[in-house]
C-alpha cells in the first residue's frame, strides 16, 4: 500500500513538507510506502473550463498537475498540504487542486481518487488554518473520498520547519493522522480480501435550480 503525500508549498523543505515528513515516518512504521510530491514554485495557472480533459482524460495543460495525477493512480491513499496564504490554501495549490480534481472527472472516469482516504494538512504562523483546512476537505468529499481525521484538526505552526519540529501537539497530530490514514488503507485490504464490494454508483445528476 501506498500514500501520495502533496506539498502545495513554494518551500520544498519548509513548514508544510515537515509536516507532512512527520505523517510519513509514521505511515512506514506502519509498513506503508510513502511518497512526497512537490508542486514546485513556478506559477500554476488555473482551471479555464476548456473541458478537453474531457476529450483527453488529462489536462489540457501539462504540467505538476498531470505528473501528479499519473502517480495517484498508484496511490492507495492521499495527504494534501498547504500553508496559509491570506487565510486561504496557497494560490499555486488552490489552482492544482482545481485542476487536478476537475481533470479527474474526465476520460477515465474518476479512477485515481474514487474511495481512496485523503487528508488535508496544515501549516501556518498563526490564524487562518481552519478556513484552510475546510478549503481542502471540500475536495475529497466531492470525489467520494473517506476523509482521514486525526486526534485535532490537522495542523502545526511555526514560521520556519525549526519552530514548527517544537510544535510538540502539532507534530502529535500529524502522527495520530498517520496511524489512522494506515488503520483506514489496512480495513480496506482486508475488506477487498474478503469480497466486500464498493458502493453502488448511480448516474450523475446535475441541477442548477432554475426552472
Amino acid at each position: 500500500m501506498k500514500v501520495l503525500l502533496v506539498n502545495g508549498s513554494p518551500h520544498k523543505e519548509g513548514c508544510t513538507y515537515t509536516a507532512l515528513c512527520e505523517v510519513t515516518k509514521t505511515l512506514n512504521k506502519e509498513g506503508i510506502e510513502t511518497e512526497i510530491f512537490w508542486i514546485g514554485n513556478k506559477p500554476l495557472g488555473g482551471c479555464i473550463a476548456c473541458l478537453k480533459c474531457r476529450e483527453k482524460g488529462i489536462c489540457v495543460f501539462d504540467d505538476a498537475v498531470n505528473r501528479c495525477r499519473e502517480k495517484a493512480y498508484e496511490a492507495d491513499g492521499f495527504v494534501f498540504g498547504s500553508p496559509v496564504h491570506y487565510g486561504a490554501v496557497s494560490g499555486n495549490m488552490t489552482a492544482f487542486m482545481d485542476r487536478l480534481f476537475y481533470s479527474e472527472l474526465g476520460g477515465n472516469g474518476n479512477k485515481a481518487f474514487y474511495m481512496k482516504p485523503a487528508a488535508a494538512v496544515i501549516s501556518a504562523r498563526r490564524a487562518g488554518t481552519t478556513a484552510t483546512f475546510d478549503q481542502l476537505n471540500k475536495y475529497f468529499t466531492i470525489q467520494e473520498m473517506p476523509v482521514v481525521s486525526s486526534r485535532y484538526w490537522n495542523m502545526v505552526h511555526g514560521t520556519n520547519a525549526g519552530e514548527v519540529k517544537q510544535d510538540a501537539e502539532g507534530l502529535l497530530t500529524m502522527r495520530v493522522l498517520g496511524r489512522n490514514m494506515a488503520y483506514l488503507l489496512k480495513c480496506q485490504e482486508a475488506a477487498r480480501k474478503a469480497g466486500v464490494a464498493l458502493p453502488e454508483r448511480e448516474e450523475t445528476v446535475f441541477t442548477n435550480f432554475i426552472r
